[in-house]
């Protein structure tokens, strides 16, 4: 049964098949530039394993708790919570998949978000409970799929579309992160992780390729992404 939230209009998962290719950069990224366009904008950190939003974020306060839900923390204008903002940093969280479920789902809905235009959901890399379990109970519009150049990732990455697509979860597009990195002496590009990863994967599923994200992208090149997404003009 989908749970409803009717506070908030867009729900999209940020999603890879491994861990390690810059997903929760991405996210984050992604998030603070629908900000800048001047939205309401949530990040929520789903995974719960390995909680990166905190850092990212440079929060290291506890949430509040009012009516029986947490408020989520806020920075430069945008709303995030995750577990790592509950648990101590040196804390693993050793669960069963039944209360990974549980936690995930707890984080939707004992969370007092407001109003939002965007919720951008930072998924655990792989196919795991919490994937299920979001898209079995959340009503996503789609998946942005991130990867790396080289083919072993791709393949990886593969199998996280090819689950969605099984769920039919619509697949907004594939990213090719850390695609190369600029020499600070010369410019010249390096292919670090050389490949097409990405751009093979969006041409075998059929799904939209949204770009290359270099090592030290800046903001550009994800502002490039999310013009693609979501029609804004630069």
């Amino acid at each position: 049964m989908k749970l409803e939230f009717p506070s908030i209009k867009n729900i999209i998962a940020v999603v890879s098949g491994k861990g390690g290719v810059g997903k929760s950069t991405i996210a984050f990224t992604l998030a603070n530039l629908l900000v800048k366009d001047g939205l309401k904008v949530g990040l929520l950190d789903g995974d719960i394993y390995g909680p990166s939003v905190p850092k990212l974020m440079g929060i290291e306060d506890k949430p509040k708790i009012q009516d029986k839900k947490f408020v989520p923390l806020e920075k430069d204008g945008l709303k995030a919570m995750s577990m790592g903002f509950l648990l101590e940093k040196t804390n693993p969280v050793v669960w069963r998949g039944p209360m990974v479920q549980t936690a995930v789902k707890q984080l939707f809905q004992d969370v007092a978000w407001g109003d939002l235009d965007w919720l951008v959901v930072d998924m655990p890399p792989g196919t795991g409970d919490a994937h299920l379990t979001l898209a079995q109970s959340i009503p996503l519009m789609g998946v942005i799929v991130i990867t790396t150049p080289q083919e072993l990732a791709a393949q990886d990455a593969a199998k996280c579309l090819e689950m969605y697509r099984m769920l039919k979860i619509p697949i907004l597009g594939v990213v090719d992160n850390m695609k190369g990195v600029a020499c600070p002496c010369c410019q010249e590009n390096f292919e670090i992780f050389p490949g097409r990863g990405g751009e093979d994967l969006a041409e075998h599923f059929q799904v939209p390729y949204l770009g290359a994200v270099p090592l030290d992208p800046g903001m550009g090149a994800v502002e490039k992404i999310k013009n693609h997404l979501f029609g804004y003009k630069t």
